[in-house]
């Protein structure tokens, strides 16, 4: 049985639409307010606030999503464990409660090296099998996350920004 390998590249999506948009900025403060006008043009565009989601990696960057919502003055729900979303609310929420929404605009922020892939993470792993997994699930969780937006994503990093995102931009 031969090895099953996947090349990025070759990745073909059945839908049609705006290419990813991906911005790397100096500071959180240009990210955020970069977002913050991103998300006010997906509203003044008809998209309803339910009808966006944020994703960051962990809980440490979920202040990021917060203030990009604040600078926008657009409402915003950060997920608990029940994920549900709320009418009139853009949804927050880390990347492992991503799996299963669908939204028509998704912003990822925090792409940055160091946050995806988790650095702690990477120091944490004894092997190569191991440190091969933990970036396998590491860009498997960024995956996820960018799958949910179903007509517009943008994704958000401070430099440097994550290795995985050159995944993205060749696409």
């Amino acid at each position: 049985m031969k090895d099953n390998v996947e090349n990025s590249t070759t990745t073909i999506s059945v839908f049609n639409g705006p290419a990813p948009q991906l911005k790397t900025f100096r500071t959180e403060i240009e990210e955020s307010q970069t977002t913050a006008s991103w998300l006010g043009a997906q509203f003044h565009s008809g998209v309803l606030a339910h009808e966006i989601g944020i994703f960051v990696r962990s809980d440490a960057q979920l202040d990021r999503a917060r203030n990009a919502c604040l600078a926008a003055a657009l409402p915003f729900a950060v997920l608990d464990s029940h994920v549900e979303t709320e009418p009139g609310h853009i949804s927050i929420s880390t990347m492992h409660m991503a799996k299963g929404l669908e939204f028509r605009a998704v912003a990822i922020m925090a792409c940055d090296d160091e946050i995806i892939p988790l650095q702690n993470r990477i120091e944490s792993v004894g092997d190569d099998a191991d440190l091969k997994e933990v970036y396998d699930t590491e860009r498997q969780l960024l995956y996820v996350a960018c799958t949910r937006a179903r007509d517009r994503l943008f994704i958000a990093s401070v430099a440097p920004a994550s290795e995985f995102l050159d995944d993205l931009s060749q696409a």
